[in-house]
């Protein structure tokens, strides 16, 4: 819609995780590079957590992209309370059989299949989104799995990505022994008001803009608005930029932004209070 007008290639602030637009500011920087610390290092566990919008899916994406072919990934990412027989999903994100009746028959084969991608030379990582949602009996099941050792080596790493809630339910007693494996931890704070203005600059420059397309006062507005969140921030600066163009304006000032907080608020929408 805007896109032309404003010399872009493309939409710069989509809602949808795209690692081509990840921002490695500090917060991200360190998850991405603590991520990396429990592939090369083998750890058992590796949990990273983050409010929601925090981008922690976009910097999963951006590790799969890094990743060589010597690794064998699995993405676990419609998880729910209610899951259940989290074997038959662990084997559907490999890609394995997973219709047999028997559990042990559906261990049998995750176990051949562990050792066979070992033997090959092959590390076998499986990442679970949302984790949050699992509950402490099934975050046990993956506990049992990952005790599946060859001589001194793991044979599966698992990487939990989940909401602040999760952090909670692995300090949950009954989960002593899944926290005392967790080799990597590291929660996303929210972007600070720098790294705020650098984030919308980044993603426009990746849009195909060179030039500045928001004023500064209009990204402090957004900082505070959003409180530092990626996703909020996408939303508020996709809105004000088609109300930018509506008006057919050079780029994005503080009263369009004003605008549209004027504007959610009425609706109702968002409870938006930027002076909150």
């Amino acid at each position: 819609m805007y896109e032309a007008f404003y010399g872009l290639t493309e939409k710069p602030f989509s809602l949808l995780p795209d690692p081509g637009f990840l921002f490695l500011g500090r917060q991200h920087s360190m998850a991405f590079s603590m991520l990396e610390y429990g592939m090369l290092n083998r750890a058992g566990f590796t949990v990273i957590t983050g409010d929601i919008g925090c981008g922690k899916t976009t910097l999963i994406r951006h590790l799969l992209n890094q990743l060589d072919e010597g690794v064998n990934v699995g993405l676990i990412s419609n998880t729910h309370e209610q899951i259940d027989e989290l074997l038959r999903w662990v084997l559907l994100a490999f890609r394995l059989d997973y219709k047999a009746n028997m559990q042990t028959e559906l261990f049998d084969t995750f176990t051949k299949f562990l050792i066979d991608q070992y033997a090959k030379g092959r590390r076998t990582v499986l990442i679970v989104d949302e984790a949050q949602n699992l509950r402490a009996n099934t975050l046990e099941e993956l506990r049992m799995l990952s005790n599946i050792n060859a001589d001194k080596d793991l044979l599966l790493q698992i990487v939990l990505v989940g909401q602040p809630a999760l952090r909670r339910l692995l300090r949950q007693p009954e989960l002593a022994q899944f926290a005392q494996r967790v080799l990597v931890d590291f929660h996303i704070k929210p972007l600070s008001e720098k790294e705020t203005i650098q984030y919308i600059q980044h993603r426009v420059k990746i849009a195909g803009r060179d030039e500045p397309l928001f004023t500064l006062g209009a990204c402090g507005l957004i900082f505070i608005a959003s409180k530092g969140v990626p996703r909020v921030i996408n939303m508020l600066c996709d809105t004000a930029l088609v109300y930018a163009f509506a008006e057919a304006l050079p780029k994005v000032y503080e009263n369009v932004v004003e605008q549209v907080f004027a504007d959610k608020e009425e609706s109702g929408a968002l409870g938006l209070n930027p002076d909150a």
